[in-house]
């Protein structure tokens, strides 16, 4: 479930991103992903390993109907408790 979620956070930030800059199409979008906090509180037992597989996944199944269907997700796993948006094209 919460790789769901963080989907979800990423494909909204893409689609501000996208609009910011005034883009009709985004093919490829390159992210890090660290241990994400689960409740956002700073507490280490509330964190999780997010599976890159159930949020390659969730990001397909929630960019349906978006600029970012046909968007390849290039993730790789990297130390930290967070994820960012290394580049996009």
């Amino acid at each position: 479930m919460h790789d769901f979620l963080l989907a979800k956070e990423i494909i909204d930030t893409l689609l501000e991103k996208a609009e910011e800059n005034n883009l009709k199409k985004i093919s490829e979008a390159v992210l890090e992903i660290g241990t994400i906090s689960m409740a956002h509180d700073g507490f280490d037992e509330h964190t999780e390993d997010v599976s890159v597989d159930n949020l390659k996944f969730g990001l397909k199944t929630i960019s349906k109907g978006t600029i970012l269907e046909k968007t390849d997700f290039k993730i790789s796993k990297v130390k930290g408790d967070s994820w960012r948006l290394v580049s996009m094209k």
